[in-house]
């Protein structure tokens, strides 16, 4: 997922528009969005009932820490991203069950906004891990951006960047020459 891409600087400001003004997502362009530190309400989810569908999803899809794995634009892939979040975080880096489950509920809002919001057939995902940080990336052939709206207790949609921004330590989106890398990073204490 390299090169070089049109990340906008950070010193932009914000924009308000949104999807129907823009004619696709519109928004943090580029944006590193720094953690505001708060509650966010979360389904829970138990590592130990996706263990072997994990290692599953790891064996049919490839491993995302050595290169982007591609995955169908479809509601299902979700799943998938979520399985292999959950085998690479607790498994592989051998983070808390926590961290892990944050992780998971997150990917599933990226992959979410991929597959609802672009019209793309596939997306990819790769995950990373360096000293003190893990991101994951998703990324997608639309170079509409996403919103991040205000969000009201009772909301059934439209939480998905609100829980990214609440949950990750930054996230940001990175304009490519075709398409655009979403991402969330989390700080991790290294051993």
């Amino acid at each position: 997922m390299g090169g070089s891409g049109g990340r906008i600087p950070p010193e932009r400001p914000r924009s308000g528009l949104c999807a129907a003004m823009m004619g696709g997502m519109a928004g943090l362009e580029g944006m590193e969005q720094p953690r505001r530190h708060g509650s966010a309400t979360a389904a829970r989810w138990s590592p130990a009932v996706e263990d072997e569908r994990a290692l599953k999803a790891l064996e049919l899809f490839g491993n995302p820490t050595e290169g982007e794995v591609p995955l169908p634009s479809r509601p299902e892939s979700a799943a998938t991203a979520r399985r292999l979040t959950q085998v690479i975080v607790l498994r592989h880096w051998g983070l808390s069950p926590k961290m892990t489950e944050d992780a998971v509920l997150l990917v599933s809002e990226l992959v979410g906004n991929a597959v609802r919001h672009t019209g793309a057939r596939v997306f990819g995902l790769r995950m990373r891990r360096r000293r003190g940080w893990i991101r994951v990336e998703v990324r997608d052939p639309s170079r509409g951006l996403p919103c991040l709206m205000p969000v009201q207790e009772m909301d059934l949609s439209g939480r998905g960047l609100f829980l990214v921004d609440k949950l990750s330590d930054r996230w940001g989106v990175d304009l490519l020459p075709r398409g655009k890398t979403t991402w969330f990073e989390m700080r991790v204490a290294d051993r």
